[in-house]
């Protein structure tokens, strides 16, 4: 099933901040998103910047999944934070739905967004997880010497960066498929 994908707005923040327990595999360790301040810069005031852009997917009327970028600054501590210039990026996509397309769809919807705005998207990523081939897939490569640790767990993390090409945007009237694009 494919998913249907909408811009991620400003009054729609707490799709971040729900996303956000999944994205630091909060769920699977069994912490609460409160026990990590350190984590409200990814999430906090989502979309009330011109430096934030994002989506999400919706399948059979259920948020299955979002993705975001971030322009931050050098104070605000962010894993893969590499210049203000440099877009973070944070996924999400609920257990279970994953490894059936939700992710890649929001990548790939993403990644042409980006190129409109940004010259590259960095993040941060587990060393040793499933999630390092998949950023390869989409071009990310790493970032020599950027191990740094988890703030959930203390797991060795390392920043992948994207160079992303610019271009324009193409929307639904301009030939994309509308039943997969929603705004």
């Amino acid at each position: 099933m494919s998913p249907t994908l909408y811009f991620l707005r400003s009054s729609e923040q707490k799709i971040t901040t729900d996303m956000l327990p999944f994205a630091y595999r909060l769920d699977t360790l069994g912490q609460k998103l409160e026990a990590f301040p350190e984590l409200d810069i990814y999430h906090k005031r989502y979309g009330l910047s011109s430096r934030d852009l994002g989506l999400y997917a919706l399948s059979a009327q259920s948020i299955v999944g979002a993705i975001w970028l971030r322009l931050l600054y050098k104070e605000s501590g962010a894993k893969a934070f590499i210049d203000e210039r440099t877009a973070v990026l944070t996924m999400a996509v609920k257990p279970e739905f994953r490894a059936q397309g939700f992710g890649s769809a929001m990548m790939e919807q993403l990644l042409l967004e980006a190129a409109a705005l940004f010259e590259q998207i960095s993040v941060s990523v587990v060393h040793d997880s499933k999630a390092v081939g998949f950023y390869e897939k989409f071009g990310f490569l790493k970032l020599e010497g950027s191990e740094t640790l988890s703030p959930v767990d203390g797991s060795k993390v390392i920043t992948m960066v994207k160079k992303l090409i610019r271009q324009e945007v193409q929307r639904p009237s301009d030939g994309y498929d509308a039943s997969k694009w929603m705004d």
